[in-house]
């Protein structure tokens, strides 16, 4: 991949793009990007910042290593730009690195405790009961006390479980698409999904419904950020390259 030179502005007043590029797919922009074109990478930063953030979020569940995960996630993708051949959506290629970029930072965690350890139903108990997340000032009035208990809830699930829960129903992937995700056959995403529900349903005991889609929100300054560190990161790898 050969990058083109230049600065990125980034700043709020990025969110605003040009309908053409807004509405540009997913496969035209990696084209672009393989070109050297690092405003497309931009744009795939923007567009699919909310998905890899609720992805990575479900194995780590931790704000600030949540947003480096992400970040590594970003610059991977850059680096290996040019392995990716379209048979999969970008989006999910994308997740896939989230996925496993996540997955490794837990390995490393020293105080992990390995749900493998437990069973099935022991690990859910387990859970199921540990203490609330801390929840942000937003969070706690209006509407955003319903997200607040729907997104703790999610929180208290156990690991596996929570991550087909966050792929299907938040991030509204289908069964193939989370299965290739999490590398696992589709009949145990469904099996996973099912068990979810189940718990999710006791631990809140209301209907959620339409509230799972505004759960995790990552919009705004948030979405910002992460595009500011990317794009520098990028920027810093081109100048040690010479570019």
């Amino acid at each position: 991949m050969k990058i083109m030179s230049g600065d990125v502005q980034v700043s709020a007043a990025a969110n605003e793009v040009e309908e053409n590029e807004a509405q540009e797919s997913d496969a035209r922009l990696v084209g672009r990007v393989k070109e050297g074109d690092l405003s497309a990478f931009e744009l795939l930063v923007r567009r699919h910042n909310q998905r890899l953030y609720r992805a990575v979020r479900s194995v780590l569940r931790t704000g600030e290593e949540v947003e480096d995960a992400m970040q590594d996630a970003y610059f991977a993708a850059l680096k290996h730009i040019d392995q990716f051949e379209g048979r999969a959506q970008f989006g999910t290629w994308l997740l896939k690195i989230g996925i496993n970029e996540a997955r490794a930072r837990l390995r490393r965690r020293v105080r992990l405790v390995a749900l493998d350890d437990l069973s099935g139903e022991q690990a859910a108990t387990s859970t199921m009961t540990e203490q609330d997340p801390v929840r942000t000032p937003e969070q706690q009035v209006g509407n955003h006390e319903i997200v607040a208990v729907v997104e703790a809830a999610i929180d208290r699930l156990p690991d596996d479980y929570r991550q087909v829960l966050m792929l299907r129903m938040v991030d509204a992937l289908d069964t193939a698409q989370t299965a290739e995700v999490l590398g696992m056959g589709e009949a145990a995403v469904r099996q996973r999904l099912h068990r979810a529900r189940e718990m999710l349903e006791k631990d809140v005991q209301k209907r959620v419904g339409s509230v799972m889609q505004a759960a995790f929100g990552f919009l705004g300054q948030r979405c910002d950020r992460i595009v500011t560190e990317v794009m520098r990161r990028c920027r810093a790898e081109l100048a040690s390259r010479g570019v």
